[in-house]
Parts: C-alpha cells; sequence; structure tokens
C-alpha cells in the first residue's frame, strides 16, 4: 500500500575539482606604535534605592512565595504518604484472602 521511497542523492553541479589555492608571498612590515586611547569611564547607573514600603513589600512577597511553595510540597508529601500506606492495607488484605484460600483445600 504505503511504502516508504527512500530519499536520491543530488547530483553534484558545476566544477568537480578543488580550485588550485595560489600562496603568493609577502613582505612584513613592523607597525609604528600609536598611543593609547584615553579610556572614558562608563556611565554610572543610578543605585537602586529602597524604601521602607518596599523592603516590607520585598519581604512580604518572598515569604508569600516560601509559604505557598512549602504547602504545596507538603502536600505532596502528604499524597505520597497516604498512597503507600493504602497499597500497603490492600498488600495485607490480599495476602491474608491468599492464606485463606490456600488453608481451605
Amino acid at each position: 500500500m504505503l511504502r516508504p521511497k527512500p530519499p536520491t542523492m543530488p547530483q553534484p553541479t558545476g566544477r568537480l575539482t578543488p580550485p588550485a589555492v595560489v600562496v603568493q608571498p609577502t613582505t612584513i612590515t613592523p607597525a609604528t606604535p600609536t598611543p593609547p586611547a584615553p579610556i572614558t569611564p562608563a556611565p554610572s547607573r543610578p543605585a537602586i534605592q529602597l524604601t521602607p514600603g518596599t523592603a516590607l513589600a520585598l519581604v512580604g512577597g518572598g515569604t508569600a512565595v516560601v509559604l505557598v511553595v512549602g504547602a504545596v510540597l507538603v502536600s505532596l508529601l502528604l499524597a505520597v504518604a497516604v498512597t503507600g500506606i493504602s497499597v500497603a492495607v490492600v498488600a495485607v488484605v490480599l495476602r491474608l484472602l491468599v492464606n485463606d484460600l490456600h488453608k481451605e483445600r
């Protein structure tokens, strides 16, 4: 029905041999030293100034983020623990049922 068709390699076009490289000797002339350009200081950025209100907002925001992330992680850990306990209880019940079946025979 549908069969994959292998790709065909394109045929090369143009010149097939690499061009010849001609190396010409050059003379080296020593450069005259130029005086270094004067260094201009970069314009300084204004420093960030924290007012008591913005500092309090930053601390409050950081605390909120830490509390939310902590609550999410604790809830995930609790979910894993509850799942593990329920699987263990199911395993014990199944083991008791299987042992009961074997004792009756």
